[in-house]
């Protein structure tokens, strides 16, 4: 019988478009800006963390009759950042961002089609969970959450400013904070801890490994995805997955105008060749597919475990909720959102 890689959910929830990294051999721009667009080339723009898997699948679709001649320009950093650089102007022909709300911003303004989201997959092209990574045989002891707030245990994380990750990280969290009862007030006693025991709170998900990398803190606070990478790049580190996490569900979109190509490159990453490409960089397919053995994870076989309580944003209320509630910058009332206030009183800004 052969194994299957299950969705956990997400078909019914998630579908899009996806940004890409540029494909070994391409001719990409190694910096954030693009030079002229040849014919057939297709700009990528995107959050950090997902350039090996495009890397990948750009290879395999180079292979096809659709991807013969494509070139790829891509542009990987902050998810927030990148999305206000092509709200701004940036050339986008596919964007891949972290949150929901960095495409919706291109929605607003007249850059995606509102109906990007209205597939299969809502919009989501990657999918992956939380998880505390630690050094190689965990000197720490770190077991869960709460083991990372105590006192001498230095916790890196990318900034609620700047990085989409960083919210998914921070909001997981939380949900594990309240789910004894204790409410808003538990949350913010214990945030104010986990704020305490950050010595970096870098610029993107993928900044934040690297530092981590560099032997900076004990525990990183990261996405499944990024701590098998590592893995798989020769790092020796351990990782968990905490007895309750969020499941993270990244968008990505075809833009107005885009290069035909970028919608042909979205619909071979939701195929289940491109989703078992993804899943061999760690990723979660957002489709069930067949089983692949993922190197880096900590059972290669049964790469992508569900038996932790696995919470997800419409559980903490929905991103145009959440937005407002934890990350608002003075909002319309003056005040800011409750865990840019707890970040701020840490005196490590949000910005």
């Amino acid at each position: 019988m052969k194994r299957t890689l299950a969705t956990a959910g997400l078909s019914a929830l998630l579908s899009v478009s996806v940004l890409t990294a540029c494909s070994p051999g391409s001719n990409a721009t190694a910096d954030n800006e693009f030079g002229d667009n040849a014919a057939g080339a297709v700009s990528i723009v995107g959050f950090a963390v997902p350039k090996a898997a495009h890397d990948a699948v750009q290879a395999a679709w180079e292979k096809t009759a659709d991807g013969q001649g494509v070139r790829f320009e891509s542009s990987y950093g902050a998810s927030g950042d990148q999305s206000r650089a092509v709200a701004e102007g940036k050339k986008a022909d596919y964007v891949h961002f972290s949150l929901e709300g960095d495409v919706t911003r291109l929605v607003k303004a007249g850059l995606v089609d509102e109906d990007w989201n209205s597939g299969p997959t809502r919009g989501i092209i990657s999918s992956s969970v939380v998880v505390l990574v630690v050094r190689d045989g965990n000197p720490k002891n770190i077991r869960g959450w709460d083991d990372i707030v105590e006192p001498g245990v230095g916790i890196v994380t990318a900034n609620p400013g700047s990085s989409g990750a960083a919210r998914w990280n921070i909001l997981a969290a939380w949900a594990h904070a309240i789910e004894g009862g204790g409410g808003d007030t538990a949350g913010e006693a214990f945030l104010t801890r986990f704020f305490e025991n950050a010595v970096t709170l870098a610029g993107s998900g993928r900044e934040a490994t690297t530092a981590f990398q560099n032997g900076v803190g004990d525990v990183l606070v990261s996405y499944e995805n990024e701590a098998i990478f590592a893995r798989q790049s020769g790092e020796a580190f351990d990782y968990l997955i905490p007895d309750t996490t969020l499941r993270i569900d990244n968008p990505a979109a075809v833009t107005k105008g885009a290069n035909p190509a970028a919608a042909e490159y979205h619909e071979f990453i939701l195929s289940e060749e491109g989703q078992r490409i993804f899943a061999s960089k760690g990723f979660r397919p957002v489709i069930d597919v067949e089983a692949v053995d993922v190197e880096g994870a900590n059972d290669s076989q049964n790469p992508f475990p569900t038996d932790a309580n696995i919470v997800t944003i419409a559980d903490l209320g929905g991103w145009s909720e959440i937005n407002t509630r934890f990350f608002a910058t003075k909002d319309k009332d003056g005040a800011d959102g409750l865990i840019t206030r707890i970040q701020n009183a840490s005196g490590k800004g949000t910005t």
